[in-house]
């Protein structure tokens, strides 16, 4: 079962809503199950002509905001839109919940609703991130600021299971960012982290990876704890950012570079499309025993259509179940 949170982010609910319909047909999605405001939901199905036997409608009448403090939140908007849908994959494991909502309070949420997989201590962050090659998983992106080693190499397993199962990479390269490439390089937490990896035999571990090669597309999930994996991610959201300004204010400035820039213009629109965040769906909150994808605040229906894709790939591998095998396994080789 897919479940959204049809009353999170920017956008809601006409943007999310509009996504599930475009994810139904795009995806040949059976049932997707919408919480929220009945009528408000019903009114965008009406009016976008959806087939309404394809959408179940929770009702969940208050929201949860962007600026609401996570745990008040959660202990006391029991009839929320992400409180509502986070019960439903609590009785559904087999289940994904997709929200665009409040980041602390999703995962506040998740823990406390659905709970952690047995055997992870700390749930991570996963957004996917684009590469000059192809495209790398960011593990943590900050559910955790502080981490110890064993933390690190879950998030590699996770990592591993979920690049695989739903990204579809084969054997995929795990690096841990560092201050160098050497083993003895690092704080006490990366260099303990270092040697957990390179012992583990169901991830393929490449070893440090600095941060000027993180684009270079070098490895398929980076290992970070969450406050590194934070900056990382607003770094380069930054960085990019940036670059089009002073892009954009170069070739403006007399008639050539903009004849320049004219000629140039399908390679600057397909560097932002694969830049555009609402094509890589959302990321998951992995180690939860259930399916959690966070999604953009300011989410429109595409980046909600291509997170129902995501789900629909989360649900069919068994990504869960996995991970908990995966978890089990390590665990019986420590004891």
């Amino acid at each position: 079962m897919i479940i959204v949170d049809a009353m999170g982010g920017d956008n809601a609910p006409l943007e999310l809503v509009r996504g599930c319909i475009d994810g139904v047909e795009a995806y040949d999605i059976d049932k997707i199950t919408l919480v929220g405001r009945e009528l408000e939901i019903q009114k965008i199905l009406e009016d976008e002509g959806a087939e309404k036997s394809r959408f179940e409608i929770i009702k969940a009448d208050d929201i949860i905001y962007t600026d609401d403090p996570p745990v008040a939140s959660i202990k006391n908007k029991k009839n929320s839109s992400m409180v509502k849908g986070l019960e439903y994959l609590q009785r559904d494991p087999n289940s994904v919940f997709i929200s665009a909502g409040n980041t602390g309070a999703l995962m506040v949420g998740s823990f406390l609703k659905v709970g952690r997989i047995r055997g992870i201590d700390r749930p991570a962050l996963a957004p996917i991130i684009p590469t000059i090659s192809d495209e790398m998983l960011l593990i943590d992106a900050g559910a955790n600021a502080d981490c110890k080693p064993e933390n690190l190499e879950q998030f590699a397993i996770m990592g591993s299971v979920y690049m695989q199962k739903v990204r579809g990479k084969s054997n995929p390269r795990v690096g841990l960012i560092n201050i160098g490439t050497e083993e003895t390089k690092g704080n006490e937490l990366t260099k303990a982290a270092f040697k957990r990896l390179k012992q583990l035999e169901d991830i393929n571990f490449v070893g440090n990876i600095e941060a000027r090669d993180i684009l270079y597309g070098k490895v398929d999930i980076l290992v970070c704890d969450g406050f590194v994996g934070n900056t990382i991610l607003k770094l380069i959201e930054g960085v990019a950012q940036a670059l089009f300004v002073m892009i954009k204010e170069e070739v403006e400035k007399n008639p050539i570079t903009k004849l320049g820039a004219a000629i140039s213009k399908p390679a600057f629109k397909n560097i932002k499309a694969t830049m555009d965040y609402t094509e890589y769906g959302g990321a998951p909150l992995l180690g939860i025993d259930g399916g959690v994808i966070k999604i953009h605040g300011s989410s429109d229906r595409n980046a909600v259509k291509n997170a129902i894709g995501q789900a629909k790939l989360f649900i069919e591998h068994g990504v869960v179940s996995t991970i908990i095998e995966l978890i089990g396994q390590l665990e019986g080789d420590i004891k």
